[in-house]
């Protein structure tokens, strides 16, 4: 059955025990929330690495129960990330957790040929987002890792999403690549790019999904929209998954959804040996707490 909603999501998490979290920079108050309450749930079982004595601050002045977290004190944001990252590597933690640091400084220490745990796979971001009075779970790939990114690259980013997708349940996502319109344009790079892809995923080249484009983002999701500019294809108005042409197109789509439409969403970088989550420091407890059961359910394999 597939997962549709954040409370599935959540109740899965659940389901699937505590997974070990490494959270880098854990010293502020939105992350500590997050933290307190995916305890609370039995999400997660915490290894909390900055400022202990903020930790503990900050705990104190929220009422959070961090006692059965461990805590390991890093006041360096950068030693911080490479310490998350080492207790992966150590088979100590299964997931890793951006805190209060820049994305640069835990995805450098994820990526280290030498420390990191970087696996086969491009490292790729997908967010998922919950709109209000829309049937299902809209899925977004990449807006966080590869910023413009070659043909090559979105192959294998729509792979790592179908990846996701298929662990959630969904047995044969529709998978809309973006663009501004549906013809294609050779000064248009997206646009070529997008067929491209769908002939290559005609030719076996994606497996366990349906996969079409250019399309543009009122054609992929809604089917008023595709109905009265006459475009026939097999996922018109239905999409799952949202292809966008870069991190800038994504990013601004993922915020234009969370502030405008009133969106709720879980993120989580897939591709290294273990999700990686590395939600914007500006993001609020429940977003967090959203991508750490995304990481949990992913985790457990």
């Amino acid at each position: 059955m597939a997962i549709q909603t954040f409370d599935e999501l959540l109740s899965a998490a659940r389901a699937t025990g505590p997974r070990r979290m490494a959270v880098a920079a854990a010293h502020d108050p939105q992350v500590l929330v997050s933290v307190d309450e995916a305890q609370r749930q039995g999400i997660s079982t915490p290894i909390l690495i900055g400022d202990v004595p903020a930790m503990e601050s900050i705990a104190a002045a929220n009422d959070l129960s961090l006692d059965k977290a461990e805590m390991i004190h890093e006041t360096d944001s950068t030693l911080a990330a490479r310490k998350a990252v080492a207790l992966v590597r150590e088979g100590q933690a299964d997931v890793v957790v951006k805190g209060q640091l820049k994305t640069a400084e835990l995805l450098g220490a994820a990526l280290d040929r030498h420390t990191g745990v970087r696996d086969k796979k491009l490292l790729t971001h997908v967010g998922i987002f919950e709109i209000p009075d829309y049937d299902r779970l809209i899925y977004v790939s990449d807006s966080g890792v590869v910023l413009y990114p070659t043909i090559w690259q979105k192959l294998e980013i729509i792979r790592n999403v179908i990846d996701v997708a298929h662990r959630l349940g969904l047995e044969e996502p529709r998978v809309a690549i973006l663009a501004a319109f549906e013809s294609v344009h050779p000064r248009a790079t997206v646009s070529v790019d997008a067929l491209a892809l769908a002939r290559m995923a005609d030719q076996g080249w994606v497996k366990g999904a349906i996969v079409d484009g250019p399309l543009a983002l009122d054609i992929a999701i809604s089917p008023e929209s595709a109905r009265i500019k006459q475009v026939q294809t097999p996922i018109a108005g239905n999409a799952d998954i949202l292809i966008v042409p870069s991190v800038p197109a994504g990013n601004i789509a993922a915020k234009g959804m969370l502030y405008f439409g009133r969106a709720r969403m879980a993120g989580v970088v897939v591709g290294a040996k273990v999700p990686i989550i590395i939600n914007s420091r500006a993001d609020n407890a429940e977003t967090r707490l959203l991508s750490m059961a995304l990481a949990a359910v992913l985790a457990a394999g």
